[in-house]
């Protein structure tokens, strides 16, 4: 499947020189006029994609469309495009997560590389997020009590002490437990304390997280 590539700049020439660029290098290309523009038509992140973005665009700028984007959960990866590199607008731009800093004019070189290095970030990034989506559903499928049965597991409990605290007999931890297992389709300790780690659920010093 072709990455999307969504250009947003106010130089029109620019725009459709750049378009012709990538479409050629197997692109599918997207362009916008304004920032405005992008905000109406909300790209989709879902597929491969990424978002070069030019900083001084008229109306609300390039890192004020990154800020507003991050508002909006979009996990698009952003490149950013300047004519006049100014250091303090870099800095500020990378630490809100663009992925590059181009300087005008880019060599294709140049350009290709940032862009396919903002194509594997996202990559990975939705994999992450489909790996999290599908361990939430089968947290979810666990019943209240198996729910408490998990966590205590996961803070380092043995079956004995989680009886005592859940106010129940040692056998039917066991069975919870073995439901736990079962629904978190795992087979041992270690890959239910991972997958804990991994949902933010397991909290240092022994505390369960809500």
């Amino acid at each position: 499947m072709h990455a999307y590539v969504h250009i947003v700049d106010d130089d029109a020439s620019f725009r459709a020189a750049l378009e012709r660029r990538l479409k050629l290098a197997g692109y599918r290309v997207v362009t916008y006029a304004s920032a405005r523009e992008l905000l109406d038509q909300l790209p989709d992140d879902e597929g491969a994609g990424c978002i070069l973005l030019d900083v001084r665009i008229p109306g609300m700028s390039g890192p004020e469309l990154q800020g507003r984007l991050n508002e909006l959960g979009s996990t698009l990866p952003i490149v950013f495009l300047t004519g006049h590199a100014d250091t303090a607008t870099t800095v500020q731009a990378i630490k809100a997560g663009a992925e590059d800093f181009l300087t005008k004019p880019i060599a294709s070189e140049q350009l290709i590389e940032a862009i396919n290095r903002a194509l594997a970030r996202h990559e990975l990034a939705r994999g992450r997020r489909t790996r999290l989506d599908s361990l939430r559903a089968l947290l979810a499928k666990l019943t209240p009590r198996e729910r408490q049965v998990f966590d205590l597991i996961v803070c380092g409990r043995i079956n004995k002490q989680i009886a005592h605290e859940l106010g129940t007999t040692e056998r039917t931890i066991k069975a919870h437990r073995h439901q736990v297992m079962e629904k978190m389709e795992v087979q041992s300790l270690a890959e239910l304390v991972s997958i804990a780690e991994q949902l933010g659920t397991r909290a240092s010093g022994g505390e369960v997280k809500a």
